[in-house]
């Protein structure tokens, strides 16, 4: 392999770690709706199975909700158009731990 190569390869490691995001589990025991929005009023896209974790895109504020984590008017985004209580994943923090969504 050329030198080349082996460079444009290590960038290419070193760009994807730079964009990994942080996983955050979901509370035990619980199955947890993904919506469309940060609400329970938006459509319900999915059910998270027992043991999920879920990265954490961006966040906002929506409906406050109450869950095992506490009270929070904070909804996870965790894939395009999906979101998840905060309430309801341990992040260790009342507050936000990610940039808030556009």
């Amino acid at each position: 392999m050329a030198v080349e190569e082996v460079e444009s390869e290590l960038v290419a490691v070193e760009e994807a770690a730079a964009y990994t995001v942080k996983r955050y589990p979901v509370a035990p025991d619980v199955r947890l709706n993904v919506r469309s929005g940060p609400g329970t009023n938006y459509r319900l896209i999915k059910v998270l199975p027992y043991g999920a974790s879920v990265p954490i895109n961006c966040q906002t504020p929506g409906e406050t909700v109450t869950g095992p984590y506490g009270t929070s008017n904070i909804w996870d985004n965790i894939a395009n158009g999906q979101f998840v209580a905060d309430a309801y994943v341990r992040t260790g923090s009342d507050g936000y731990v990610a940039i808030r969504c556009a």
